[in-house]
């Protein structure tokens, strides 16, 4: 899938190792759980294919997260991204269908939105 960023910092912390590392430094394990699930994302055909991957957990949210999607990290910390393209791919009932999303845009490297 192709990736794309909401944020340029948060493109450029992506792409290199080193700011990867400082942006998480002291969480050695996040910035590599991060490193690993935007490479299965970009390694990914399509969206479907992150469902059969246990390791990301990758699941809708709700309420007012209605649209987004995540990927698991560490201790409640999250990747959060949105389907493209915009408006995304809808099956006839009215859900997502994940077979036809290919972009994805991140919208938040590492957020703990359940506050645990």
């Amino acid at each position: 899938m192709d990736i794309l960023f909401k944020r340029d910092k948060d493109r450029e912390t992506a792409n290199s190792e080193s700011k990867l590392r400082k942006q998480f430094r002291g969480n050695e394990r996040r910035a590599n759980l991060i490193r690993a699930r935007l490479d299965e994302l970009a390694d990914a055909e399509n969206l479907e294919v992150m469902r059969h991957l246990p390791q990301a957990s990758c699941h809708e949210l709700k309420a007012d997260r209605k649209g987004q999607l995540a990927v698991k990290l560490d201790h409640g910390f999250r990747l959060i991204f949105e389907p493209g393209p915009n408006p995304p791919p809808l099956k006839p009932d009215g859900g997502l269908d994940w077979s036809r999303v290919t972009p994805v845009l991140i919208l938040e490297l590492a957020e703990n939105y359940h506050g645990e």
